[in-house]
């Protein structure tokens, strides 16, 4: 996967989860390790559970003792965790420099799914967004995204939720946790090679989804670098509306944002998610509803529309159910595959947009950290 930008490897405490796969094999290279057993070590360090260079497990002494002398493993461990009436589990991780980031896991059907953070809040500043009130403090290492995964793992394990391999522990990632991906775009790409190798985690590309609220731009680089599936947060098809709710589309309006997703779409052939948090009064009418179908028309899309959850932060209430139902059989007369998504992990401040960790907005629900 290339990597869409460079990223500086450290020759003194290198943590050896910030590597991609080639990065990894380069740097066990300057070792004098042979590529098959940068492999076995790029294995190693993404099975779930601890890891110590120090210590006897899964590697050689040899190998222990020259990546001890240049480098570093980190992992997570929640701090706490939530859990809904529902199942959703939300777990808070405190990071090496104090800050912290949520995650989400999503169990329906006998699968999960882990909704992933990639910043530290968010620089985007959607007025319905709880993490939006946090401001942005900074991006996520390679290593912060993907050891969101390896430690829910661990605990899932600990839990006693079984399968054949840690692998089929969480059936789909996706990033639509805090932060917006496509802003730590380097970051991401160096976190995506990493999960999707098949000698470590494994998740194959209809298995991870990356949601944006709209970059143009990297949409388009997104579609050359990488084999994923994209969500974006529309939520109007109005430039208008849209721009009364996030800002980003001051700088690129719909008609922009619908380019990219299209030449997305067909460069891979692939489906993009359309998300929409319907808001009573504001984008839920049957106008509304026509006029994101003509917007639409000819991206091959999923239409996604999204429960709002009201916060005593906004002033904002969600859409009855019979106008989203409305809403939802205008979209499917235009013949868009349309669903209605059940917000999910609600009560504990898991659910869209509530993802908020001190300052600004603070989450409203139990405390996770």
């Amino acid at each position: 996967m290339p990597s869409g930008g460079s990223r500086e490897m450290e020759t003194v405490a290198t943590d050896l989860k910030d590597l991609t796969p080639a990065e990894l094999t380069a740097f066990c290279g300057s070792l004098g390790l042979s590529p098959s057993r940068a492999g076995r070590v790029f294995a190693w360090l993404h099975r779930p559970g601890p890891r110590d260079l120090g210590a006897r497990g899964g590697l050689s002494r040899e190998i222990r003792g020259l990546l001890a002398a240049r480098a570093r493993v980190s992992r997570l461990e929640p701090a706490a965790v939530a859990r809904s009436q529902d199942g959703t589990v939300k777990h808070a991780f405190r990071l090496e420099d104090g800050a912290v980031i949520e995650s989400v896991l999503i169990p329906a059907a006998g699968r999960h799914t882990l909704c992933l953070s990639s910043q530290v809040g968010c620089a985007m500043g959607c007025r319905f967004c709880l993490t939006a009130g946090m401001g942005l403090r900074r991006n996520l290492t390679p290593a912060e995204m993907v050891n969101q995964v390896s430690a829910v793992q661990e605990r899932m394990i600990r839990d006693g939720i079984v399968r054949a391999t840690p692998r089929q522990l969480i059936d789909n990632v996706v990033f639509m946790g805090m932060g917006e991906p496509l802003a730590n775009y380097d970051n991401l790409l160096a976190a995506l090679a990493i999960l999707m190798d098949e000698r470590g985690p494994g998740f194959s590309e209809r298995r991870v989804t990356v949601s944006t609220c709209g970059l143009p731009r990297r949409i388009r680089d997104l579609g050359r670098d990488a084999r994923v599936n994209l969500a974006v947060s529309l939520h109007a098809a109005d430039d208008g509306v849209r721009g009364s709710l996030m800002p980003v589309n001051a700088t690129c309006g719909v008609d922009e944002l619908l380019d990219a997703c299209r030449e997305f779409a067909r460069a891979g052939k692939r489906v993009v998610f359309i998300e929409c948090v319907l808001i009573a009064g504001v984008n839920d009418a049957p106008e509304d509803a026509r006029r994101l179908a003509v917007k639409l028309r000819g991206i091959p899309c999923r239409v996604n529309l999204l429960t709002y959850n009201e916060s005593a932060h906004f002033p904002f209430r969600r859409s009855p159910a019979a106008r989203t139902a409305a809403f939802r059989d205008i979209l499917h007369a235009a013949g868009l595959r349309t669903m209605v998504r059940q917000s999910r992990g609600a009560d504990i401040s898991a659910a869209c947009g509530q993802l908020a960790t001190g300052g600004g907005f603070a989450s409203s629900g139990p405390a996770c950290y």
